[in-house]
């Protein structure tokens, strides 16, 4: 029976090359021979998928198909090459690894293997919080990780000591096979080495051949002044241990910063909220204030200071990372109102009060005055 290579595909006459592409690696994948282990009808679904694309693809060979059917490859057309006009036989689409390498990169990326199936080590990651104090002015912690580490009693080799790894006799030391699916050959990992190339026939006791050990390793690590949440620091060589003595992975320090009481942070600079009585916002005075480097500061108060009003210490603030400047600090004053009044107090705020309110009150409190004036200009529109 004539295959329709449309069909097969699952895709229009007048798709393009761009659909046709998209349409094999979906059908290759559903139908592939790994994943359809010892499955004969998708292994004849497979080729059939193949053979389609192998057509469709080719502008030539569509063109001829499009007119011709499978009559222009069966050798009724005529032509050299055993009956094909394009010559040659039928040539598959590669291996399964091909299908996923244009979304997925090459399949070889990763950790890679080197003589006698020595393989790096994983990166590890650690998170840790220090206080805003210790940013500023650096810290060395301890650390406490738990890690895949290199076996002191083969040195990470896998094999006990007098003895090593041998060549796989499977797959001559390749690390993987190739086994015949009908017309493609797939290549895997080998299973007698796990693709490792060398087989140990004498195991460390210690680590059971994997040539590492789980245990607690403990560290310093040094954070520098002025770093930032978020950062990343790099500890090479101290991530897990290679395997048959590959190289150790990095240990990546993940640094955050824990929320203060008094300050907050933006980059170098530092901005508090310092609530102050309503006596001192309208006299003026001074108030103290805590720096991040522990010491004191006193910030002069004008007469007539008002809440959200910033006052700038200079060079107050955090340490900048790889540098010696310094940010700044910021001041936000916040004007408290009073509450639990006498009723002596509260007397003399109402005489207060009075007084301020009156001929002269636009002078004490042009704020508010010249609000209550724009209020009256709505009000006289609205009722107009």
């Amino acid at each position: 029976m004539a295959q329709d290579y449309y069909k097969t595909l699952g895709v229009d006459k007048n798709a393009d090359a761009a659909e046709i592409k998209k349409a094999y690696r979906k059908q290759a994948m559903k139908y592939h021979p790994d994943q359809n282990k010892d499955n004969k009808e998708a292994e004849a679904k497979f080729k059939e998928i193949n053979a389609a694309y192998d057509v469709l693809k080719d502008d030539q060979k569509r063109s001829a198909y499009d007119r011709y059917g499978e009559a222009a490859f069966d050798g009724s057309m005529g032509g050299g090459g055993g009956g094909n006009p394009f010559g040659g036989g039928f040539q598959g689409a590669g291996n399964f690894s091909d299908i996923f390498e244009d979304m997925f990169g090459s399949m070889g990326g990763g950790q890679r293997r080197g003589a006698g199936g020595a393989m790096r080590g994983n990166d590890m990651q650690y998170a840790m919080d220090i206080t805003l104090e210790e940013s500023y002015k650096g810290v060395e912690k301890n650390i406490t990780i738990p890690v895949n580490d290199t076996c002191n009693s083969c040195s990470g080799k896998g094999a006990e000591k007098g003895s090593s790894a041998e060549s796989c006799s499977t797959c001559n030391g390749a690390g993987r096979v190739r086994a015949q699916q009908g017309f493609f050959t797939i290549e895997r990992a080998c299973s007698t080495c796990g693709g490792e190339g060398t087989v140990i026939k004498n195991p460390c006791k210690t680590c059971s051949g994997a040539g590492r050990v789980r245990r607690e390793k403990t560290l310093k690590v040094n954070i520098p002044k002025g770093i930032e949440g978020g950062r990343r620091i790099r500890l090479s060589g101290e991530g897990e241990a290679g395997t048959r003595g590959g190289p150790s992975g990095d240990l990546y320090i993940l640094v955050g910063i824990k929320s203060h009481k008094f300050f907050k942070r933006d980059g170098a600079n530092l901005y508090c909220r310092v609530p102050i009585a309503m006596t001192k916002a309208t006299l003026g005075g001074t108030i103290e204030v805590p720096t991040i480097a522990g010491k004191r500061s006193e910030v002069k108060i004008p007469g007539g200071t008002q809440t959200g009003q910033q006052f700038r210490l200079k060079e107050q603030g955090m340490t900048v990372l790889n540098s010696k400047t310094k940010g700044d600090m910021y001041i936000e004053i916040f004007v408290e109102t009073p509450v639990n009044l006498s009723s002596k107090q509260k007397d003399m705020f109402k005489s207060l009060d009075k007084d301020m309110s009156g001929k002269d009150g636009k002078k004490h409190s042009p704020e508010s005055s010249g609000f209550m004036n724009r209020m009256k200009d709505i009000w006289s529109d609205l009722t107009e």
